[in-house]
């Protein structure tokens, strides 16, 4: 059963105030952020590269597979979810294999707000969180009391988990404070009337950003703002998470809990449909930041199509034979 994905609590914000000085003002935010060193593209690609061609025994590929279940944000973001089909899907999550029970829940099921009672009533005692898209998602593309709203709406309707996405037009034309901003002020919007909070997960849509330099920056930014995940992307452009763009996030969360002793987790989301990917993923993750992040608590995919191609991988090696799509139900 996943545990609860820390928020920042006490600690965490007094570490991160010893930082007030680099947020204090629009000049000082870019002097630090464009002080961070210039990324090696070529370097980054093929540490990246590399790290994808790790291969990885039976037994460790049976237990990776298990943790990718386990790490999964299975999600429906259409506009024709229907509360129907987020039940069903909310029974897959609570048992992805019927005929076999030892196959782990997923650690969440990602909606829309209006999805979120229903998901959680589905839930039950489950332990799998609700995560909810707000924040105007995908395109982000309103007023910050529009954007504050549909948070405090999620949250009033029991979302444990809140994925907001960020300005990608403010950060590129430079407004980096008033990003910093927004991210604070719909974190302070993720707190309940009894003092608990959502966690936040904060969307970059990576592959709107342009360059590599404004990936690590951004992800300083998001983490200097409080978030508790940085996450890739919202899965609705052409580009999503992709292996080099995540090991730089991967580093920067390591840099940035070397240097302030705060944990962030991590969150590639879109375009991540096989064992295969999601394993390399996991060896990322174990490569830059160790075992501790090989945790629902701290790494996440978000996906809709990858749990399936888990599940067939993990028959074939229980059985021998690759069973089919045709044995796997469809979302």
């Amino acid at each position: 059963m996943p545990t609860t994905v820390p928020a920042y609590g006490k600690e965490a914000a007094g570490r991160l105030a010893t930082m007030a000085d680099v947020t204090a003002d629009d000049r000082a935010l870019r002097r630090f952020l464009h002080g961070l060193p210039g990324v090696d593209a070529v370097g980054l690609q093929a540490r990246a590269a590399a790290l994808g061609t790790r291969s990885i025994k039976n037994t460790a590929k049976a237990y990776a597979i298990d943790l990718a279940i386990s790490m999964i944000d299975l999600t429906t973001l259409e506009g024709a979810d229907t509360p129907g089909k987020v039940r069903a899907l909310c029974a897959k999550g609570v048992s992805p294999d019927p005929t076999d029970r030892t196959v782990p829940q997923v650690a969440a099921i990602c909606v829309y707000p209006d999805m979120v009672a229903t998901a959680k009533d589905a839930l039950g005692a489950s332990g799998i969180h609700v995560a909810s898209v707000a924040t105007a998602f995908p395109a982000g593309r309103a007023a910050l009391p529009v954007k504050l709203a549909d948070t405090r709406d999620a949250v009033a309707a029991g979302a444990d988990e809140i994925d907001m996405v960020i300005d990608r037009g403010a950060f590129l034309s430079g407004r980096y404070l008033e990003v910093f901003e927004e991210i604070k002020a719909v974190k302070e919007a993720c707190v309940r009337a009894d003092g608990s909070a959502a966690h936040l997960k904060v969307i970059f849509e990576t592959g709107e950003l342009q360059t590599y330099d404004n990936v690590r920056r951004v992800s300083w930014l998001a983490m200097l703002a409080g978030a508790d995940f940085i996450k890739t992307s919202t899965g609705k452009v052409g580009v999503n998470a992709t292996p080099p763009v995540t090991l730089l996030m991967l580093e920067a969360v390591r840099d940035f809990h070397a240097q302030l002793g705060v944990q962030v987790g991590v969150k590639p989301a879109g375009g991540i449909r096989t064992s295969k990917d999601a394993i390399k993923y996991l060896v990322m993750v174990n490569e830059t930041l160790g075992e501790e992040w090989l945790t629902a608590d701290w790494f996440r995919f978000g996906a809709s199509s990858l749990l399936n191609d888990l599940l067939m991988q993990r028959q074939k090696l229980s059985s021998g034979r690759y069973s089919g799509p045709d044995y796997v139900t469809v979302d």
